[in-house]
């Protein structure tokens, strides 16, 4: 088979890593890609938005599968477009990643078809939003509607700081028309954690349990990223709560996208607050989350080629995936300024220092390479995943890696994984 991986960062790398690794690959691109990338497939300079320059790439090299791998392809129809001039691709149709695109149109499905979420109002006006803040009282929730690249949430802690939040989205337009309408929700107390099932729109497949670290600072401090760290599996997702999240979240989700007519196929993302064993909806993405991905495909036995490709034809089978029995934990090492302004352009040292070590895998994000060197090009610039018996191992050996890896301007979280142990 011929695959082509759509996207550049460090989800992709994941993807291509383990798509790299199945018998069924004759040929694997990827477009962009990145420099850690590229030690995998065959890099391709196609913007994740040039649906025809893709389309073109796909019909020249008679492409068996796209696998798409970020939210804005797919909110601009890449897998219709595709899939109506005859191609495989694996991910939801546009329709379908409304699901992510409006958190409106999220809030709305999980209303009607008894999905168990935080209470929520929208608004498209900045006062009415504002004095339904004041009546409802802190902490609250704002959230821009449409996509800001995992950034457009704040968790307000006072009034005041919410309506902060509506006057940079609505009035500012910090988001741009992401944010010309909101949701504001109930805030949630609890435990947040990721929940992943493939899907063709009607099957389901779970993945395992995982656990992203969204603030920017250790201890859950400052403002949201689009994740500075991740593991699997989380405790926190007991074997009885994996069910039920099943049963009452994700395949009414799946059988209501069906029942809208936009049925969802692809990769379902779950962001799920826990709360006295019980689990309600936090938002949904239409893809893998980053960096959740890393250490969800590190520890993914199965060949996820069969998989990918049963999704896209809608012939996926309901039978249990394969995981290796290590935990795997991803620790995100970004530039400074991050999730603000940041340099680019930093010179990364040590790359081929933590490639040496066993058990880790270092998955660029975002890196570019310059006259042979590897450089930071993005907020989050890597993803180092590590693998160990236990929580703890896969922890130490993580920060091993980026012990050996630097640039100027650094930043990482030294806390990833806290929870797990917390929890054993």
């Amino acid at each position: 088979m011929k695959i082509l991986v759509v996207g550049g960062g460090g989800r992709e790398h994941a993807l291509v890593w383990k798509i790299a690794q199945s018998p069924f690959v004759e040929k694997l691109y990827c477009a962009p890609g990145n420099p850690g990338i590229a030690q995998h497939a065959e890099c391709v300079d196609i913007a994740v938005d040039d649906i025809e320059g893709l389309l073109g790439f796909v019909r020249t090299k008679e492409i068996d599968l796209t696998v798409v791998g970020p939210e804005l392809p797919l909110t601009l129809g890449i897998v219709d477009t595709f899939t109506k001039e005859g191609f495989a691709a694996f991910g939801p149709t546009r329709s379908a990643a409304r699901i992510e695109g409006s958190k409106e149109f999220a809030k709305d499905l999980m209303a009607r078809y008894g999905i168990p979420t935080a209470a929520y109002r929208t608004f498209s006006d900045r006062d009415a939003a504002v004095a339904y803040i004041r009546e409802q009282g802190a902490p609250i929730v704002v959230k821009a509607d449409g996509l800001a690249a995992g950034k457009g949430v704040a968790v307000a802690e006072t009034v005041e700081e919410a309506v902060a939040a509506v006057d940079q989205m609505m009035v500012e337009g910090v988001f741009g028309d992401a944010g010309s309408r909101i949701v504001v929700e109930e805030f949630m107390f609890g435990e947040e954690a990721s929940f992943f099932a493939f899907t063709d729109g009607k099957n389901i497949l779970p993945l395992a349990s995982s656990q992203d670290h969204k603030r920017i600072f250790d201890g859950d401090r400052g403002p949201n990223t689009g994740g500075m760290g991740a593991y699997s599996p989380a405790p926190v997702i007991t074997e009885p709560l994996h069910d039920e999240i099943v049963e009452t979240i994700v395949r009414p989700t799946v059988e209501g996208m069906a029942g809208e007519g936009c049925p969802y196929a692809g990769i379902l993302y779950i962001g799920l607050m826990i709360s006295e064993g019980k689990a309600r909806v936090v938002e949904f993405n239409a893809r893998f989350g980053d960096p959740e991905a890393q250490p969800l495909l590190v520890r993914l036995k199965s060949d996820i080629v069969p998989v990918l490709m049963a999704c896209a034809r809608g012939e996926l089978k309901e039978d249990a995936l394969q995981w290796h029995d290590k935990s795997a934990v991803c620790v995100v090492m970004a530039s400074a300024g991050y999730p603000g302004d940041y340099e680019k352009g930093r010179e990364i040292r040590g790359l081929e220092e933590a490639a040496a070590l066993e058990d880790l895998v270092v998955f660029h994000a975002g890196t570019e390479e310059k006259e042979g060197r590897v450089v930071t090009s993005g907020g989050r610039v890597l993803g180092v995943t590590g693998l160990g018996v236990s929580v703890a191992e896969a922890i130490d050996q993580a920060y091993k890696g980026v012990d050996r890896i630097s640039w100027e301007g650094v930043v990482y979280r030294k806390d990833i994984g806290q929870k797990a142990l917390n929890r054993s």
